[in-house]
């Protein structure tokens, strides 16, 4: 594995783990260097990576997140990376809407034994990150009294409405009736 300088981007990898897990596995046993800074979490098949666990690693502090399944047409779930492809694609999206670069999240595919590929592109993927920079989503820690760490999550400005846009205020069900 490579250790850069300065800055590491936190990249967190959610890999098949029939195929890109294997391939991480390979690459790391066969001393490939990759990044890091890549965490790597084993999903069953990368159709399972909800598009809430990616907002929630970008919440958590991740710079980029890379997915990374099967081969087309070789997954074990039949379709499942293909579903992960067109998750990927939506994130990006939405990643922009929030101001981020759509290049933080990214899919890539490989089998079992293209440990060196999966190297090759996490690096790139790491370099991408790397001239990105953080996101700024990271959450902050303060000490309170009892020197107990807390987080903080890092203020997001709100939204400006215009005249004739509304926000609707839903009531909490467990509120109702109290007073």
């Amino acid at each position: 594995m490579k250790n850069t300088s300065e800055h590491d981007p936190q990249i967190v990898a959610f890999c098949c783990m029939h195929c890109a897990y294997a391939a991480a596995d390979l690459a790391g046993s066969s001393r490939l260097e990759y990044p890091t800074a890549l965490k790597i979490v084993a999903v069953p098949c990368t159709g399972r990576t909800d598009a809430g666990h990616i907002l929630k690693t970008f919440e958590d502090g991740a710079d980029g997140v890379l997915v990374a399944g099967c081969l087309p047409g070789r997954c074990h779930f039949v379709n499942g990376n293909l579903y992960a492809s067109k998750r990927v694609d939506y994130i990006g999206d939405l990643l922009e809407q929030i101001g981020l670069q759509r290049e933080r999240v990214r899919m890539i595919n490989v089998s079992a034994g293209m440990g060196a590929r999966f190297a090759e592109l996490a690096g790139e993927f790491a370099e991408t990150i790397k001239q990105l920079g953080a996101t700024g989503l990271r959450k902050r820690q303060r000490v309170n009294r009892t020197r107990a760490v807390v987080e903080e999550p890092v203020p997001v400005a709100e939204p400006q409405l215009a005249e004739d846009e509304h926000v609707i205020h839903w009531a909490d069900p467990n509120t109702l009736g109290r007073t």
